[in-house]
């Protein structure tokens, strides 16, 4: 499971652009489930389980990462980006990005040609960047791009420290890998499972992918900000890396059902999973969108901390996420 969410955070799916990494997770399920994919995107799967379940549950990750769009191309080639999800703009000076083969820098004033004030302030926003390919003019840029193309960071996912994994789009690979790898064993209960689309621009899929299957039980596979680092000290680090999955009990998008909280917290303590409790009512996920769909469904979200969250590097712990795929197993029997 670990090799892959390296595999899957190496293949670029941008908002809007998910096939890549849809079809990839297809090829390792089929044969395992019974799966469809709905109008939006959000490939939808059955996993028959050794026992019929009592109640409805649905495991739910996104496939989408944030990155790039083209909006235009200047006289000299350049391209204009818009950000597609939340990127941090500390992330982006001198940053190359990727469509398939073709590479671009995320260009501007290096620093000592800042002149200072408000132009300090504003030098690596990305208004106030440009996309380089290397094209000389307009008529050659668009004979490689369009309005409309994605960018992904050019970035490779790979093996970090003793315990870690560092790249790209572990938010959420990370959820996505572990689903594929409750997929394919055997599980206890019946179980459904949406990788949704389009999370990083507003939870767009998930609210059509829970309306579909009408889970009474939602659990919300994920990523979370891990803020242990320097200067940061008690719950300001919101998780802590090697403290095991962080399981939340409420965040800018989703107050989480009071029972389930209290009632993944105690699973985890009976089965003997590492497990933290997020110290920050902050960010969000596909919990926001599924808890409010057709009747109400009862959410909770298992997360992996992160660091340098929507970044081209983040970090994970290995042990952490084998705790959120222990814990995601224990929570299906826990619930029946």
């Amino acid at each position: 499971m670990l090799e892959l969410i390296k595999t899957l955070c190496n293949i670029d799916g941008v908002s809007g652009g998910e096939a890549h990494v849809r079809e990839k997770i297809i090829s390792l399920i089929d044969g395992f489930c019974e799966y469809s994919v709905d109008p939006l995107g959000n490939l939808i799967c059955f996993k028959k389980g050794r026992k019929t379940a009592n109640k409805k549950v649905m495991f739910a990750a996104h496939m989408d990462e944030v990155g790039f769009i083209v909006t235009g191309i200047d006289s000299d080639g350049y391209l204009k980006l818009g950000a597609v999800g939340g990127i941090l703009d500390s992330a982006l000076q001198s940053r190359v990005l990727r469509k398939g083969g073709l590479k671009c820098v995320l260009g501007g004033k290096t620093w000592h040609l800042v002149l200072g004030g408000d132009e300090k302030k504003e030098y690596i926003k990305l208004d106030s960047l440009y996309g380089d390919i290397g094209a000389k003019s307009k008529e050659e840029a668009e004979k490689h791009v369009s309005a409309g193309d994605l960018f992904a960071f050019d970035v490779e996912t790979v093996d970090f420290g003793a315990d870690s994994l560092c790249g790209k789009a572990l938010d959420d690979r990370a959820g996505c890998a572990i689903m594929i790898d409750m997929i394919r064993s055997g599980l206890e209960y019946d179980a459904y499972f949406a990788f949704t689309v389009c999370e990083e621009v507003g939870l767009r899929g998930a609210g059509p992918a829970a309306f579909g299957v009408r889970p009474d039980v939602a659990v919300v596979l994920e990523s979370t900000t891990a803020a242990d680092i320097c200067g940061s000290e008690g719950a300001k680090r919101v998780t802590v890396q090697g403290d095991g999955v962080a399981v939340s009990f409420a965040d800018k998008a989703t107050i989480y059902d009071r029972g389930l909280f209290a009632l993944v917290c105690e699973t985890a303590e009976k089965n003997g999973i590492k497990y933290q409790v997020k110290t920050a009512i902050a960010g969000g996920n596909d919990s926001g969108a599924i808890h409010k769909a057709a009747a109400g469904v009862k959410t909770t979200a298992l997360s992996v901390p992160a660091r340098y969250i929507h970044t081209s590097q983040s970090t994970v712990r290995k042990s952490d996420v084998l705790a959120s795929r222990a814990l995601a197993e224990a929570v299906l029997s826990a619930v029946q």
